[in-house]
């Protein structure tokens, strides 16, 4: 088997302002190699239905929730140890939470880029239908690890780490990341950035956004 990515997208996550409250930055890097799969390895394939990504951005005075869904994935583990994996983030179902109505779908097609001229003032999911995230690398034993690997959002791709939690629940896995931020700017996502832009006042949407990645696997 040759390598197994780690296609991740997150993110179709909103980018809203400035949080008082931050948990762990994921700083981001330069691309790196990615993890291979050796025919020794346990294939999980995950589960699309039940795994999320929750994301939640922030302006100075408000802040917006939502979830992303996967498209494919797969993790591969050597007795329990996760050794390389690839997952596929469907922009298409960026969601919002914490709205309804016409103001929910207002920004639902903000950030998707459906909306006439602000195309490409997020995530474009149009031209840019899925992001991805490719493992590159797991430090850590037993259920505690940190998790590496290439994001790729808007074909811009970024090294990323974050904490997670991994469990084996019968013939099933389960990898649950801590709350970590990632700077959107990293990618290209410039609208409204305080440090893209330097005379927006109080009007700017903050550079980082909040991530909490939930996958659930089955062995294949």
């Amino acid at each position: 088997m040759k390598k197994h990515i780690l296609n991740l997208a997150l993110i179709a996550i909103v980018t809203l302002g400035a949080t008082s409250c931050k948990e762990k930055t994921a700083n981001s890097e330069e691309a790196k190699e990615v993890a291979e799969t050796t025919a020794a390895a346990t294939t999980f394939n995950i589960n699309k239905e039940t795994s999320v990504i929750n994301w939640k951005g922030f302006k100075p005075a408000e802040s917006h929730t939502g979830t992303l869904h996967l498209q494919s994935g797969s993790i591969s583990t050597i007795e329990r140890d996760i050794q390389a994996g690839n997952f596929v983030v469907d922009m298409n179902t960026l969601t919002n939470t914490d709205l309804e109505g016409e103001s929910k779908e207002s920004l639902e097609g903000h950030l998707k880029g459906t909306v006439e001229e602000k195309q490409d003032h997020f995530f474009n999911v149009t031209k840019y239908p899925t992001a991805q995230f490719e493992l590159t690398g797991v430090e850590g034993t037993g259920g505690n690890v940190t998790v590496s690997g290439n994001l790729t959002i808007k074909e811009v791709t970024q090294n990323i780490s974050f904490p997670a939690v991994v469990s084996f629940p019968g013939d099933g896995m389960f990898l649950k990341s801590k709350t970590f931020t990632i700077d959107r700017t990293k990618w290209g996502v410039n609208f409204m950035s305080k440090s893209v832009f330097d005379d927006l006042k109080d009007k700017f949407i903050n550079d980082e956004i909040e991530l909490t990645i939930e996958l659930h696997a089955t062995k294949a």
